[in-house]
């Protein structure tokens, strides 16, 4: 449904806007004191060479009388002692040992399981406690000026202009060219080194680019376009299959990669974070990916397409499920400064850049969502108990959290994030989609089902079609378009590994009715309870 259906969402209560951070280090206080002194295994990497270290202490201590000595080590021993005092004062408090989860670098944090279950021992799942925190009244996000959002980006905001060319559809301009014939303007794209499918693309297009350049007072000059829709998420709900049924769409066939993820991590050089930074794909690279639609929509301009008019109604769209939720490069490029919450999220500069794009999301029941995810992410050891350890796991860890901090800091938190062994906040998708309320209206933002998707496809994707005005489908389109067999649905082996544990759902349908409640309340919509799954 699209939110500008919606009757009530206006009053629905925002997420608080404070983060605080989830002791990760708990348990030091509690390590037995060493001095200098004591050379018991201290549990010392082994390729340390540090055996010389007490025997040349001694060594020099034999020329010094024992009463020295005996003052010595005495004195020494008892500093040692205050300062560890200090030390565990300064962990109960928490600051010297206990930084900002969002400001700590990933590498940092402690994620064994042991820690973990030992972790979780102490912080036994109290439902009704966990329930009323997150059922907690939000306050409004805090908007950043636009200006501060172009501050941080200035080579993005000089290369995409603020007005769009009129009488296109897509959010489309002209760029001077200046490459001479014969150049590879492809031959450094971030995209196409890593996809054979954009290189091939990008054959395509070279061998003709010239062809498509329009010419004004002796210049060159290229047509460049921003996507006109963007699908944002979520993962595991069905956004690879609508993407790919809409491509079948005359209006829309010409896109071509379907997850660039370039808002949330290839703009800042990570393609995944476990993988640390690689290469900042520049703006350019990723307007590339729209060259495709740029050329078909220049042949509308100059008239060289025999469908003309509705060249110029072509659209560009991808479809990066990380888009919605994935603010985690923040806590990479600025662990050394105070924010305790992204300062900038990813429509924040989606926004600045088109404020008139048009939004889809794809949501489905969170608890199934999160055990798709889990089948879908881990390749090991898989089963429906590892699954059902590794909630109980989340929920505790998440718990901690918001029994100390606001629930919209811990969805956010990366540390955290990285902790937690499967991606329980990305069922919480109130707190994202209030979000991007915050900066897009309801009419910009259509909300989907995949329940709904998969049990009335054709009645679902005109929903879509209509929300983006596109033309009406000829009767072949639109048989091809329903018979076309799901895509990205779970594998064989997965399917044999049963359904998780009734205990487990018991679980996640607790944890996820608050979020909800405040969906359904918020979209007008009771089948956004899920109470039926």
């Amino acid at each position: 449904m699209s939110l500008s259906d919606c009757k009530n969402g206006s009053n629905t209560p925002i997420f608080h806007n404070h983060l605080h951070s989830l002791h990760i280090a708990e348990n030091y206080a509690k390590r037995p004191v060493r001095t200098f002194l004591d050379f018991r295994d201290t549990n010392v990497a082994k390729n340390l060479d540090i055996k010389h270290v007490p025997m040349l202490f001694f060594k020099n201590l034999q020329r010094i009388s024992k009463i020295k000595v005996v003052s010595f080590l005495l004195g020494l021993t008892l500093t040692f002692f205050i300062m560890a005092s200090y030390v565990l004062m300064w962990d109960k408090k928490g600051p010297l040992f206990t930084p900002s989860l969002y400001q700590l670098r990933p590498a940092a944090i402690p994620t064994s399981t042991t820690a973990t279950r030992a972790s979780s021992k102490k912080s036994p799942i109290n439902v009704k406690v966990l329930v009323k925190l997150i059922k907690q009244e939000y306050t409004p996000r805090k908007v950043p000026d636009e200006k501060d959002v172009i501050a941080t980006d200035s080579q993005l905001f000089s290369v995409i202009p603020r007005h769009f060319l009129p009488g296109i559809k897509s959010p489309c301009w002209y760029e001077e060219f200046s490459s001479k014939p014969g150049n590879d303007l492809y031959r450094r794209n971030l995209f196409k080194l890593r996809s054979k499918s954009f290189k091939t693309v990008c054959d395509r297009l070279r061998a003709n680019f010239h062809q498509h350049l329009y010419h004004k007072d002796g210049k060159d000059f290229r047509l460049r376009c921003l996507p006109y829709f963007y699908i944002i998420g979520q993962p595991k709900c069905g956004t690879t299959d609508l993407f790919h049924r809409m491509l079948l769409h005359p209006e829309v066939k010409f896109n071509i990669m379907k997850e660039p993820h370039w808002w949330t991590r290839k703009r800042f050089g990570y393609i995944r974070f476990k993988d640390g930074f690689q290469e900042s794909f520049p703006v350019e690279d990723y307007l590339d990916l729209f060259d495709l639609a740029a050329h078909n929509i220049q042949e509308g301009i100059t008239g060289n397409s025999s469908g003309h008019h509705r060249a110029l109604q072509l659209i560009t769209g991808e479809a990066s499920a990380s888009t919605m939720w994935d603010n985690q490069a923040w806590s990479y490029l600025h662990a050394d400064k105070e924010e305790t919450e992204p300062p900038f999220l990813a429509q924040d500069f989606i926004h600045a850049v088109q404020p008139d794009a048009k939004i889809i999301i794809m949501l489905r029941d969170p608890v199934e969502r999160l055990y798709s995810d889990y089948l879908y992410f881990k390749t090991a050891n898989k089963s429906a108990e590892d699954f059902h350890q590794k909630v109980i796991e989340s929920v505790q860890l998440f718990q901690s959290c918001v029994s100390e901090w606001s629930l919209r800091s811990c969805t956010y938190n990366t540390s955290l994030f990285n902790n937690m062994p499967v991606r329980l906040n990305l069922g919480m998708y109130i707190v994202f989609l209030l979000d991007w309320l915050s900066v897009f209206s309801k009419e910009q933002i259509l909300v989907l089902r995949l329940e709904d998707y998969a049990a009335n496809l054709k009645e679902t994707i005109q929903k879509v079609f209509d929300f983006l005005s596109v033309g009406p489908l000829s009767q072949q389109v639109e048989a091809a378009l329903t018979k076309q067999p799901m895509s990205n649905t779970r594998r064989e082996e997965d399917r044999s590994l049963g359904p998780m544990l009734p205990a487990t759902r018991n679980i996640l349908r607790k944890f996820h009715q608050p979020f909800n409640r405040k969906l359904a309340s918020l979209l007008d919509n009771k089948a956004f309870l899920w109470n039926n799954s």
